[in-house]
């Protein structure tokens, strides 16, 4: 564990309480731990979500931690200038919400896959990888990317993250040389607890450096002001039908929570803008509709009430993905937003406690939305009778739903799973 030997660094802010996490649905908490370069200086910070008590670590939890650092938090009060290292699962390296960011302030930490994966699984992933590379983000692994299957990886990797307690001492030196023969990976030393891990990594030329021996992960608390739902299926709905600048100002000026979400977010360091955004009208042009229309979407992703996100909120978002995604498999790329959309206005009369066919009334939406919603017909209605039979467990309905579509129950299943990871953690103690 960390020592109070006066060679330790004089930053090192003060190690999170046990029972950190709060009940507070209006306040966000924030863990960040630095990482170090050979003289000490920070080089940037490991981010963790602790607005609660579970560790479950999920694509919801990773996109609601993203969210609540760029919206809530503050960047700059977070990290300043300093690169963000943020773990990732592989559902959320999918998820629309990274299209929010600038993709030169962040890692992404990218975990291996479980033991038992084979050569096909792992380059089954190699496309999203690359498709994160060419965007720009920087990817780290742990140094389970060393094993032989991992060379595909291994090459595309900006960081390696070795882990002092993962180890033994004897293995530092053959770990680092093959690091360094098969990548171009700046190694990262984690988990650094001692005088003596952190001199044999620096030893061996390793240069960044992380652990209990240099700073403990410090709180960033943040309260947070959330609109209702209501307020965002309104410029959900406004973004759909590709309203003009001064209609989205509009609403945005009679809601000043909405507002004010989206003025944190976009002068956030994360975006990666130049100049502060004072303007509702210059933040809805800077964005633009689609980055418009997925961060609403992810702020009803995280919209909590009473320290819970509603339970008719996540199944509508469940819904959501689940058509999306379902969706990808056989349509075209712009119908998948459409989609999407279907997939949350499924559940409106529920949310808004009026029948469905009134709640779309004042609605503009895409004539083979309403009809997948008021008729069960036209494209994407097997798509949503497909993910009401996920939901129902009725074997029977799902067969015939999934055989309608030609998706395999693996395709579902896959699906559903990614879906499911973006509502199931938000809720939790």
């Amino acid at each position: 564990m960390s020592s109070n030997n006066e060679n330790a660094p004089a930053f090192e802010p003060t190690q999170p309480q046990e029972g950190a996490a709060t009940d507070d649905g209006n306040l966000a908490i924030i863990a960040r731990q630095a990482i170090v370069d050979e003289h000490r200086a920070v080089f940037g910070y490991e981010l963790f979500d602790r607005s609660t008590a579970s560790d479950a670590h999920t694509a919801a939890s990773d996109a609601a931690l993203l969210f609540n650092a760029l919206s809530y938090a503050g960047t700059e009060a977070l990290v300043g200038k300093k690169t963000v290292f943020i773990n990732c699962t592989h559902e959320s390296l999918a998820g629309g919400h990274l299209e929010l960011i600038h993709p030169e302030k962040v890692v992404l930490e990218v975990p291996t896959l479980a033991d038992t994966a084979s050569v096909e699984e792992i380059e089954g992933r190699l496309s999203t990888l690359e498709g994160l590379r060419t965007r720009g983000f920087r990817l780290a692994f742990s140094q389970n990317v060393l094993r032989r299957n991992y060379g595909s990886w291994l090459r595309m990797a900006s960081f390696v993250k070795l882990d002092m307690q993962a180890f033994r001492p004897e293995l530092a030196e053959p770990l680092v040389k093959f690091a360094r023969a098969n990548s171009q990976a700046t190694l990262v030393a984690e988990k650094v607890e001692t005088a003596e891990q952190h001199e044999r990594m620096a030893a061996l030329g390793v240069k960044l450096f992380q652990g209990f021996w240099f700073a403990k992960p410090a709180l960033v608390k943040a309260q947070t002001i959330r609109p209702s739902q209501a307020t965002i299926i309104q410029l959900i709905n406004l973004v759909r039908k590709q309203a003009s600048t001064a209609e989205i100002e509009d609403l945005l000026k009679k809601d000043p929570t909405l507002s004010f979400n989206l003025l944190r977010f976009i002068n956030s360091s994360g975006f990666g803008l130049s100049c502060e955004v004072t303007s509702f009208r210059h933040a809805v042009m800077i964005l633009g509709l689609k980055k418009l229309f997925r961060w609403a979407a992810l702020l009803m992703t995280t919209s909590r009430a009473g320290g819970s996100p509603p339970a008719v909120g996540q199944t509508a978002v469940v819904r959501g993905r689940l058509m999306e995604l379902l969706a990808a498999e056989l349509l075209p790329p712009e119908e998948c937003d459409n989609a999407f959309v279907v997939g949350v206005f499924s559940l409106l009369d529920t949310m808004l406690g009026v029948p469905l066919d009134k709640a779309l009334a004042s609605v503009a939406l895409p004539q083979p939305v309403i009809d997948a919603l008021l008729h069960n017909t036209g494209v994407f209605a097997p798509f949503l009778e497909l993910t009401k039979a996920c939901e129902s467990g009725d074997e029977v309905a799902f067969a015939n739903a999934a055989e309608a579509l030609h998706l395999s129950n693996r395709q579902v299943n896959w699906a559903h799973l990614q879906a499911l990871t973006w509502a199931e953690s938000l809720g939790e103690d």
